[in-house]
């Protein structure tokens, strides 16, 4: 279809579909874009169903009829982005350089790896990009050298189960995914420097991804071990405690299990120390700090040993050790629990009992570590048979197995006080095991009947046959003094703990970096491959099932597993496992600095100079397992001299979700009748009906039938999902309202940090405000619906009001900006308009400044408007504006300046200001500065709010 087209031989063409629908009546049209050194120009190009060929002129580039354009856009956005898009794409606009100016300052912003699903992007996804791209702009144009890339952390579970499903490979489901994620950003006019984009999946990254597992196996942090794993059979893969919900894999909803596997583990407890002091130094939020130090779980306490005895309170040699943080309570110990995959297990049951024990163990190992420490599940257990021996009274207690204890925290044993914690009071309630207080509260104003957690006195807690006493002393001072007594008698010593357990680092999977290992065939000896053998690369598989057997997909890769030992040529087979997704999202921010580098992670100097990351915007939901694995990536990394940091992220910031809009439901009795919300019926008595929402008013903080006021509807915001079927596509955002209302509405909407519901009627809004600010610009549109070239801005000198105008908005927007308050800088953007809208004129030194503060949130819109202005380069290193103190007063005047009797210029002044300071605002005034360099100044004569006469000697002031 070219050869209908007219344009100039030589210049590229891009052409857009823009209708796929063909009659008689509505021709074909494309739009093609072809760019100038200054701006990009359009040429229509219309192919007519009904002759298959008329020919169109060129003109502004609406299609359809211009009349029928202008009444679907209310400005060409359809034109304008596609345009500037292009142009920076083709120039590069926002590529760093790999050599840059390292005597500037740098900011690093950095979005959280996304993982390129086929679902593609839905609106809640721009939310955080944009407050980027916002922040990015801005410091380019404050004159940092700005890094800001993009791209995908691809391997995982989900490509996997899609080839599975499909047949299709995982590369190819993985690269369609990417080529869409890709296409929908650039839509949105991020500005990524898409020449450092990476992907997980790609050999030359992954190389030193398995560089980095060689360092840690060097450092022996990481090692082979048998560990109860959450094993899933219909996945055929060992899955995180994060992708089990209640007994079942997130992905399908299949039934998990506990077994012990042999797994690659990663020694991140070595690090836990570092990993909590460092917190202290981060600008993160208090409360993802406080997760993070939640899940470490460091603890002080005791390792108490309780030797075991049969029924017939025969020892039998073995100890059970048992971590606890309270050893001011030994005396209330009235029984001790081990958890079903205890590595003692079988040491301390008896023979009446196995047959319970093993059933509920089996029980116990399919539930999720989270189901087993539910503090509001039921308890239960079942007794071993055995007892073991309080080492303070000499009192025989029971030994339960439960599954509310876990044999991955402490010593998988607990020593039960039920006099002083919830849970064992319940279990010791339900199978009638004496409860002994040992704690008397400082206050007398503890429930009686519940079990008491608190600080206070030791009571009950006194035995003279083996000289320990610590009655009446505080439970601080009575837990050191159990403690020394442990340690003098040998039952026990002082202990650190930490809830966090080493880092379980493989997945039978396919998908995912293969290790560097191999076992050697004759001795089964590990074998670390050397460096320059990686990368070690996937091999080519058809079939990617779970085999059913526990071992790994790539065992059917017989070919690539038999291999020879590089180094000693002895035969030798490959690992079979793969790494976690994990795994490559640990790094990527350090690879963005270098991309391209073959002979090093990242280069030493590039390093140093851009890290660490600045600005790190992601969800919440990565507050720990990711944020913890890249800190600890990185500190190994920082020991070993690759970077030059304690820390990968500086500065960490949470957008919050966007939810679905706001669903009403209403209620209604057996008779069909309505019945309010606020009423004292229970909701499942009534039959629930969705309302739409023009059928509902607002009345105070309710929302009721517009029809009867009286009924009381429940209006909530969801999720966003396809489940619910509340996924807004931001592609159909774009053509309805272009990318620069997406990108203004979603910063519009609420602080950054907070959740908000998706709403229509807001858009429609920012759209407004954009569709205003053109048309203040540009001006109207001619009567045939397009639009001049150019602006109708003037050459007038600004006044007072629009001085002070433009330098509030500036000092607004410039000031939340750098607070993210990006909400509040658009509602200052919007006070501007709506003054300018009150001028007469509208000078070209006011709205200039004013479309560079725009330029952040609607970048498209600003370049338009910076062209027609009349400028040939991108804005994007523009200088951004700077709000002068002096407008930012309302007791401002205007001073003319006279030099030797000729008014040249006006300067804005305090009332109060004195002959010197109106003297150095004139001197610093650009239009007068021209006019005293270099001259010699006789006298000065100033009026005070009316004049200031510079006389300069005997030379002509320059005119």
């Amino acid at each position: 279809m070219h050869q209908h087209c007219k344009r100039p031989a030589g210049l590229a063409m891009e052409v857009q579909l823009l209708h796929s629908t063909v009659s008689p009546s509505r021709p074909l049209y494309f739009v093609a874009t072809r760019l100038t050194p200054r701006r990009p120009a359009f040429v229509r190009c219309c192919l007519s169903s009904a002759d298959n060929g008329g020919r169109g002129g060129e003109n502004s580039g609406t299609y359809g009829t211009p009349q029928a354009a202008q009444q679907r856009k209310a400005y060409p956005f359809d034109e304008i982005e596609p345009r500037w898009q292009l142009y920076w794409e083709e120039n590069r606009t926002f590529r760093t350089p790999d050599e840059v100016d390292m005597s500037k300052p740098k900011c690093y912003i950095l979005d959280m790896f996304p993982y390129p699903s086929g679902a593609g992007l839905h609106v809640g996804h721009p939310l955080g990009y944009t407050a980027t791209d916002i922040l990015s702009r801005y410091k380019r144009m404050k004159g940092f050298n700005v890094l800001h890339p993009m791209g995908w952390d691809a391997f995982g579970l989900p490509a996997e189960q899609y080839a599975i499903e499909t047949g299709t490979h995982p590369k190819v489901t993985t690269m369609h995914n990417i080529r869409r994620f890709r296409s929908q950003l650039k839509s949105l006019g991020f500005s990524y420097d898409w020449d450092r984009e990476i992907s997980t999946t790609e050999p030359k990254y992954y190389k030193w991804t398995q560089w980095i597992f060689l360092q840690l196996l060097k450092k022996g942090l990481a090692y082979q071990a048998e560990v109860p794993v959450n094993w899933c059979p219909a996945l055929g893969t060992v899955l995180a405690n994060e992708e089990v919900i209640n007994g079942v894999s997130e992905r399908g909803s299949h039934p998990v299990i506990r077994k012990p596997m042999r797994q690659w583990m990663l020694k991140i407890t070595a690090y836990a120390d570092r990993l909590l002091e460092d917190l202290e130094e981060l600008e993160w939020p208090e409360s993802i700090k406080e997760m993070q130090r939640n899940w470490i779980g460091r603890s002080e306490g005791a390792e108490v040993e309780f030797g075991i005895l049969d029924s017939d309170g025969r020892e039998l040699g073995v100890k059970l050790s048992v971590y606890t943080t309270r050893p001011d309570t030994i005396f209330g110990v009235t029984y001790l629990v081990a958890a079903p995959e205890h590595s003692l297990l079988y040491s301390i049951i008896s023979k009446e009992q196995l047959k319970h024990v093993e059933k509920y163990s089996e029980l116990a190992a399919r539930k999720s570590e989270l189901e087993r420490t539910d503090l509001q599940k039921k308890k239960t257990g079942v007794f071993s048979g055995s007892y073991a021996k309080n080492p303070a009274t000499g009192a025989l207690i029971p030994i339960w197995i439960a599954d509310y204890v876990l044999g991955s925290y402490g010593t998988g044993a607990i020593m039960a006080v039920p006099a002083h914690d919830f849970r064992d009071h319940e279990f010791a309630l339900k199978y009638q095991i004496p409860i002994i207080k040992v704690v008397k509260p400082f206050e007398a104003s503890h429930v009686l009947d519940e079990p008491y957690t608190g600080d206070g006195f030791a009571i009950n807690s006194s035995n003279q046959l083996i000289n320990l006493d610590i009655n009446g002393l505080s439970c601080k001072e009575a837990a050191s003094k159990v403690i020394n007594w442990l340690e003098s008698s040998g039952h026990g010593k002082k202990k650190v703990n930490y809830k966090l357990r080493d880092w379980l680092f493989a997945r039978q999977r396919y998908w995912g970096e293969p290790f560097p290992i191999i076992f050697l065939d004759d001795t089964g000896e590990i074998v670390p491959l050397p460096e320059n053998e990686l990368p070690v690369t996937l091999p080519e598989l058809d079939d990617f099932t779970p085999t059913g057997t526990g071992e790994p997909p790539l065992t059917r890769a017989t070919s690539w597993v038999k291999t020879i030992d590089p180094i000693s040529h002895r035969h030798a087979r490959r690992e079979t496992n793969t790494m976690p997704q994990w795994a490559g999202s640990c790094w990527y921010y350090l690879r963005f600095m270098d991309p391209n580098n073959s002979t090093a992670l990242v280069e030493k100097s590039k390093e140093r100079y851009w890290g660490p990351v600045d600005i790190y915007v992601g969800g919440a939901e990565h507050s720990v397992l990711h944020l913890l694995y890249a800190r600890f990536w990185h500190k190994v990394l920082y020991d070993i001299g690759v970077v030059s940091t304690k820390e990968p992220f500086h500065c960490l910031i949470n957008q919050g979700l966007i939810l679905g809009q706001i669903e009403y439901t209403a209620y209604k009795d057996k008779d069909g009748k309505f019945v309010s919300a606020d009423s004292d019926c229970n909701p499942s008595d009534h039959i629930q009906e969705n309302i739409s929402a023009e059928k509902v008013a607002k009345v105070g903080d309710f929302h009721v039938l517009k029809d009867n006021p009286n009924i009381r509807l429940i209006a909530r915001a969801y999720k966003m999902s396809k489940s619910r079927g509340n996924v807004i596509n931001p592609d159909d955002v774009i053509s309805e309202y272009g990318a620069d209302s997406l990108r203004l509405y979603e910063m519009f909407m609420g602080p950054l940090r907070d959740s908000k519901s998706w709403s229509t009627g807001g858009i429609e809004g920012v759209h407004r405000f954009l569709a205003r600010t053109w048309r203040l610009i540009v001006g109207s549109p001619l009567p045939t619906g397009l639009y001049k070239d150019g602006t109708v801005v003037t050459n007038d000198e600004p006044t007072v009001d629009q001085f002070q105008s433009l330098h509030r908005c500036i000092a607004k927007v410039s000031e939340e900006i750098q607070g993210t308050r990006f909400n509040t800088g658009i509602s200052a953007m919007m006070e501007f308009i709506n003054a300018a809208y009150k001028w007469d004129r509208h000078p070209k030194s006011v709205i200039e400044p004013f479309v560079l503060l725009l330029s952040p949130y609607a970048p498209h819109m600003a370049e338009e408007l910076w062209s027609r202005l009349g400028h040939s380069k991108s804005l994007a290193y523009e200088h951004f504006p700077v709000a002068r103190t002096e407008y930012l007063s309302d007791s401002k005047i205007v001073l003319p300046v006279q030099i030797n009797g000729k008014t040249r210029a006006t300067i804005m002044v305090d009332e109060t200001c004195s002959e010197d300071e109106a003297f150095r605002l004139a001197s610093s005034d650009e239009k007068l500065s021209k006019f005293l360099l270099g001259k010699t100044i006789k006298k000065r004569i100033y009026v005070p709010r009316r004049i200031l006469n510079v006389i300069l000697e005997t030379q002509k002031a320059r005119s």
